[in-house]
């Protein structure tokens, strides 16, 4: 495992490091994401990278990549694809979606219609979709990396419960630190000038994505193959059915984790395990990965909410009752 983990776990940390300054949570969600072929979800106000963030890490390996800005007129043909009819020979022939793709940018998934969010379903949970009479499958590796502005609601739908629950991570973004967001002003301040035909703009980090990937998909097919002998002990198994029975049982949620949401910690953990160079899982995988695992998969009871409780809370009870 020592020699797999730096050559593409590091090597795409790196890349992405050129472009984007800290979020290093964030890229280790992104990596267990591609580890898995699990789906993520990244939460955070405007301005928080994370359109950045998905588009260095497509770049840094070479995966074909397709980004779909979901907007409120958009149909279902638009994601998947639809049957054309050919002018020349009167037949119909069938025209390939943005879903066709290793990786899936879903930029502002909640702005779409709930009739284009559900034409995603199959893409996610079966990797094919339907076109017509025609089953086509998705390329592999397929997944899904989708943003959302968790403070907007104007012109938005909420993503439906089955959605949300295909959506092995959800992940928040906090704000950079002082530090942080100094390194962004200094960086931006020496980016210069993007000259096109004549005319000429300020450049942005998204200029300064580029260059040769750093890991091939057989360097990602490799590392996957390690995440999956990683060891899983059955105590930890236990604590994990223990974890997610216990949000369907608490008095404070109306409504709990589905049997999803257990094997997503199983296989999130065993790629943290894989990002921290170990070959077994620890507790601290699954007290790391929780709330991301969890949280958008628990809704509160109306008497809970009035009385002013929030879901970090209520984790947070559990994972002290498990600990």
């Amino acid at each position: 495992m020592s020699q797999s983990k730096p050559h593409f776990v590091n090597a795409v940390r790196e890349r992405v490091g050129e472009v984007v300054v800290g979020q290093d949570v964030v890229v280790e969600r992104m990596m267990i994401a591609l580890l898995t072929g699990g789906h993520l979800l990244l939460l955070g106000v405007p301005g928080t990278a994370k359109t950045l963030l998905v588009n260095s890490v497509a770049k840094a390996v070479d995966l074909k990549f397709s980004r779909v800005q979901f907007t409120i007129d958009m149909l279902p043909s638009d994601i998947i694809g639809s049957e054309l009819l050919d002018q020349a020979t009167g037949k119909f022939r069938t025209h390939q979606g943005p879903v066709f793709t290793n990786l899936l940018l879903a930029d502002e998934i909640n702005r779409a219609a709930p009739k284009v969010q559900s034409a995603l379903l199959e893409a996610m949970q079966e990797r094919k979709v339907t076109i017509g009479n025609a089953t086509y499958p998705l390329p592999v590796p397929f997944l899904v990396i989708a943003t959302q502005n968790p403070i907007e609601q104007a012109g938005t739908f909420e993503l439906p419960e089955a959605q949300l629950d295909r959506f092995m991570l959800c992940h928040r973004l906090d704000y950079p630190s002082a530090e942080q967001e100094e390194e962004v002003l200094r960086r931006q301040l020496k980016m210069g000038l993007k000259r096109v035909e004549g005319g000429a703009m300020p450049k942005t980090a998204f200029d300064m994505i580029g260059g040769e990937p750093v890991c091939r998909v057989e360097d990602l097919v490799a590392a996957m193959e390690t995440v999956q002998s990683v060891h899983v002990s059955d105590v930890f198994m236990k604590h994990c059915v223990e974890f997610i029975r216990l949000t369907r049982n608490h008095p404070a949620i109306e409504l709990g984790c589905s049997p999803r949401a257990g094997l997503s910690i199983v296989q999130a953990a065993r790629a943290r395990a894989f990002v921290m160079e170990r070959d077994y899982v620890v507790p601290e995988d699954l007290f790391e990965l929780a709330e991301d695992v969890v949280l958008h998969r628990i809704r509160l009871s109306y008497e809970a909410l009035a009385e002013g409780r929030r879901p970090e809370q209520v984790l947070q009870e559990m994972l002290h009752q498990l600990g």
